[in-house]
């Protein structure tokens, strides 16, 4: 079971660890051993909340495909015990990050003070600019 709040959680039937062969570096045993983890979680047919499913498929994320099904590739450790820790725990923060909501932007004006301010620091470069031009006799 894998816990995403304390009242949300995926059962492990729902999520597909594959191991695979892991790219880059690995000495001899590259060939051989295969550290890395595939985890596949279907969106759509998982037992989490409507709103947690919506805003999961609304996400412009590359990792979701277009059939709903979230694809995370694992390969940072050397060992598939820990590579399939990182791969659950990146869905679990994909998945709460969803339930974020952010702060509304409330618009705001400039003080009368500070456009003031403004303006004449505008005209006093103006007028220093202005001085550095040649002198008519």
């Amino acid at each position: 079971m894998i816990c995403i709040s304390k009242y949300v959680s995926i059962p492990d039937d729902e999520v597909e660890l594959i191991a695979i062969r892991s790219q880059g570096a690995g000495g001899q045993n590259v060939n051989k051993v295969a550290s890395a983890i595939h985890l596949r979680f279907d969106i759509n047919a998982s037992t989490l909340p409507e709103i947690y499913k919506s805003k999961l498929l609304a996400l412009r994320d590359k990792r979701i495909s277009k059939e709903g099904v979230l694809i995370i590739k694992a390969q940072k450790f050397r060992t598939q015990e820990k590579n399939r820790e990182d791969a659950i725990q990146r869905l679990i923060e994909l998945v709460k990050s969803v339930t974020v909501v952010e702060k509304v932007r409330v618009a705001t004006k400039p003080t009368k003070g500070s456009q003031k301010r403004r303006l004449e620091g505008k005209s006093k470069r103006s007028q220093i600019k202005s001085l550095r031009g040649k002198l008519d006799y």
